[in-house]
């Protein structure tokens, strides 16, 4: 287990149990930053980063950025 913490831990978005398109996870943690307020280009650095590999690191990255549940 990594010792990364969350970049936004209070900020929740469900996975589980839900589509799991690459497009559909990206705009689900997207709208959630958005919703809480986080600045453009934060969202923009988030979309750059989860989308430079796989789908696994995209995974990834949306833990190392929010509360996935």
């Amino acid at each position: 287990m990594s010792n990364t913490k969350t970049k936004y831990p209070y900020i929740d978005v469900q996975l589980s149990g839900e589509d799991g398109n690459t497009f559909a996870i990206l705009g689900r943690v997207q709208n959630a930053l958005k919703s809480e307020g986080v600045p453009k280009t934060e969202i923009d650095g988030f979309f750059a980063e989860a989308t430079n590999s796989d789908y696994d690191h995209l995974l990834q990255t949306c833990m190392k950025w929010v509360n996935v549940t």
